[in-house]
């Protein structure tokens, strides 16, 4: 997939792209070093929805995985913030954190919603690296995704 097909293949996914404010409070949604972006964690937050929960008590693996997605869209629009998404040639590593209920053990499940989303936006080239850890997230926010990615 060609990335100037980024823009449309988020489209297709039902998702409408517009580029993240760069600044949030103290710090900034995005860091461009080189041909790197940083992103700072996302929320699974959009258009005045979000998902809060221990996941494994509050919220089930379906919702969890979903709000992965969301958070993964989020990172693209924290890019978008520092560079235009069209440049994104692959996503180098994404880092994600769920706010688990004790005994849930499933944080990689619920992060391959956030990478099975990249591999429909950038194809063959969505492979990365991946960690899911279970953390104990502010303003019980059922998950949180950092991403860093890589331009032209």
């Amino acid at each position: 997939m060609s990335n100037k097909a980024i823009i449309k293949r988020l489209a297709e996914l039902g998702y409408n792209y517009q580029p993240a404010a760069l600044e949030i409070l103290t710090f900034h949604a995005a860091t461009r070093s080189g041909k790197l972006i940083f992103t700072s964690g996302q929320i699974p937050f959009l258009d005045g929805k979000e998902i809060k929960g221990k996941v494994g008590a509050d919220i089930d693996l379906a919702t969890a995985q979903k709000a992965a997605e969301i958070c993964a869209f989020n990172c693209l629009r924290a890019a978008g913030a520092v560079v235009d998404i069209r440049s994104i040639t692959r996503v180098v590593k994404v880092l994600g954190l769920v706010n688990a209920a004790d005994g849930f053990d499933k944080m990689s499940e619920v992060i391959n919603g956030c990478s099975n989303f990249l591999q429909k936006v950038f194809g063959e080239k969505s492979g990365h690296a991946r960690s899911a850890v279970g953390a104990r997230l502010p303003s019980n926010w059922a998950v949180e995704v950092e991403m860093i990615l890589t331009t032209e």
